[in-house]
């Protein structure tokens, strides 16, 4: 089971075999290797039975000079 706030990426193929890639990140633990989620881009073609990767880290975003000030 991830940890809370670890971000998951759900990896597959829709029904039009177009590649899928999501990034979630966990936000509660409901047993029986199930968790909530919330995804950080749109979710179609997502189904039951996609492969999804737990990365081990909570989300994270590269931030250049023009962000650092």
């Amino acid at each position: 089971m991830p940890y809370i706030y670890n971000a998951l990426v759900v990896k597959g193929q829709d029904t039009t075999c177009q590649q899928i890639n999501v990034t979630c990140e966990v936000q509660q633990l409901l047993g029986n290797n199930q968790v909530r989620a919330v995804a950080m881009s749109a979710i179609d073609g997502l189904m039951r039975g996609m492969e999804v990767i737990d990365t081990g880290a909570a989300l994270s975003v590269p931030v250049g000079g023009a962000t650092l000030g």
